[in-house]
């Protein structure tokens, strides 16, 4: 079934207005601190004019599916974001009659909604990254928008480039940008290069990721003695979402 967005959702157009535009897909199930804190990193470091949170209907590599409705991560990730300059919902990777999404095919109908000279970026923590080659055309996603990944704690170098498609290097030795901080937040930056010559800026944004899983919150939930310790990895609002509407019990 295509599950449509709770009436009152604001989504964002089909066309952005601002030129620095980061998607961020994910089952977001439920939305926690850790999605905030990456994508404010992001939206900072890389001075976004808007950071996309998108639900994703169906994974294709989760094909059991997410554990609550496509309808209450929508609106859960609405209560999330409210109030944060630049964050927005985008129904850019809603239910697609029953197939699933694909990162690429949404990164390209993104990018063909920005203006000429946008640039679009793909936002994802270190496990996302980590699952890249099991993508469909996952050598071609750095190309369709920049990859900003936030990794782990200690994470090196030489850890993230074997977690690139086959075909793919990163370039150590040539980067886009001098190494730099805004505030407390650093970003480093390289270059992915493909087989036929083709280059595409890599970030990253080191020692930034968040120990908060999604799913060790919905265990906890379903726990009532860890209950409260869940309720701190989450948006007071969406805590009480999930209370309201007994999410993962």
């Amino acid at each position: 079934m295509n599950e449509a967005a709770p009436p009152g959702t604001k989504v964002s157009p089909p066309e952005y207005l601002g030129g620095r535009v980061a998607f961020f897909g994910g089952s977001f199930d439920p939305p926690h601190l850790g999605h905030l804190a990456v994508a404010r990193a992001a939206r900072d470091a890389l001075e976004l004019d808007r950071v996309l949170f998108a639900p994703v209907g169906m994974q294709p590599l989760k094909p059991k599916g997410s554990t609550a409705p496509f309808a209450d991560r929508l609106a859960m990730t609405e209560l999330a974001i409210a109030g944060e300059p630049g964050f927005e919902i985008s129904l850019a990777d809603a239910p697609a009659g029953g197939r699933p999404n694909y990162t690429l095919e949404t990164l390209r109908q993104l990018r063909a909604g920005l203006p000429a000279h946008g640039c679009l970026f793909c936002l994802m923590g270190a496990d996302s990254f980590a699952s890249l080659r099991r993508w469909r055309g996952a050598a071609e996603i750095p190309f369709a928008a920049s990859l900003v990944v936030a990794s782990r704690p200690g994470q090196n170098l030489d850890d993230l480039a074997c977690c690139l498609p086959q075909g793919l290097t990163l370039d150590s030795q040539t980067p886009v940008a001098q190494q730099f901080r805004s505030g407390t937040i650093e970003l480093r930056s390289w270059l992915i290069r493909n087989p036929a010559g083709g280059t595409a800026p890599f970030y990253l944004l080191p020692d930034l990721d968040v120990e908060i899983s999604a799913s060790d919150i919905r265990a906890q939930i379903r726990s009532s003695l860890q209950e409260a310790a869940a309720s701190q990895s989450l948006p007071s609002p969406v805590a009480g979402y999930i209370r309201t509407h007994g999410l993962y019990r």
